[in-house]
């Protein structure tokens, strides 16, 4: 299970999370800067994150990377038995290396980028949907979709660099230390100085519960067990979504929603209820 599977598919769950946090009012008008031009939502959102890291990364050459392996590349062991697949996702992961590190050095992002970016959201997909889905896109890997290369370039155009060049900290993809039971697995996007921010490429541009109790449970997690490779002198004191089609950073601050008296009380009720493994 994942942090995310935790929050939404426990009833009791939800319902504490609705009663201890009020979601914050959200009265902000943005144009949309970026429709989606095709229907391929889940893939254009994931090669954006790759895009982005990778121009985080640019932009914060002393960024902490917790690993430098692509996600992408947990797929090669589930598909290592189908030698054809294996050899073109290899292709896939090796050229991407190489055009990341033609960009690290020049700045300059181009076709061969965003077209990377998006068959190693091809291969993270697998991986991240299972089999069938394996199966219904085999024949697909590696064909693109003009319209999605198109759809990135606008994404990656309205990126303010302001709001992703850290000043003194940014983590890419940062994990949380001592895991719960029930959870398993939880990675944020990045953080960057005090706050920890996800990234979500959708057309709606609302403050989602779903989303807001996501980050309050990223907030948790660092409370009880901690960031790896963050410094103790640094603490999260913001959370942050990133509407990337409307280039926007909606900011909460975590003074606004967590009461202190009661903060300690939430982190045991959490802590016992996912069955975290450290002692309080």
């Amino acid at each position: 299970m994942s942090l995310k599977s935790f929050l939404e598919e426990n009833q009791d769950v939800k319902k504490k999370f609705k009663q201890e946090f009020l979601i914050p009012k959200f009265n902000i008008r943005k144009k949309l800067l970026a429709p989606p031009l095709t229907k391929n939502y889940s893939l254009v959102g994931t090669a954006f994150d790759y895009l982005l890291r990778f121009y985080i990364k640019y932009l914060n050459p002393n960024v902490i990377m917790i690993t430098e392996k692509l996600a992408a590349e947990i797929t090669l062991e589930l598909i290592k038995d189908d030698k054809n697949l294996y050899e073109k996702a290899s292709k896939i992961i090796s050229d991407a290396r190489k055009n990341y590190s033609i960009f690290l050095q020049n700045g300059k992002i181009n076709n061969n980028l965003i077209k990377s970016a998006l068959l190693l959201a091809q291969l993270e997909l697998i991986y991240r949907a299972g089999p069938s889905y394996l199966e219904n896109i085999r024949n697909k890997i590696g064909i693109i979709d003009s319209k999605d290369i198109k759809d990135l370039k606008k994404l990656i155009s309205i990126v303010n660099p302001r709001i992703f060049r850290a000043k003194y900290l940014c983590i890419l993809n940062p994990l949380f230390k001592n895991i719960p039971l029930l959870i398993g697995k939880a990675d944020a996007d990045l953080v960057i100085d005090d706050m920890i921010i996800e990234i979500k490429t959708t057309k709606e541009f609302k403050l989602k519960r779903k989303h807001f109790n996501q980050l309050i449970g990223y907030y948790v997690l660092y409370k009880l067990g901690g960031i790896y490779k963050m410094p103790s002198k640094y603490k999260i004191n913001k959370l942050g979504i990133y509407f990337s089609r409307y280039g926007y950073l909606h900011v909460i601050h975590i003074k606004d929603i967590f009461d202190k008296n009661k903060l300690q009380n939430f982190l045991k009720w959490f802590k016992k209820r996912s069955s975290f493994s450290i002692n309080f």
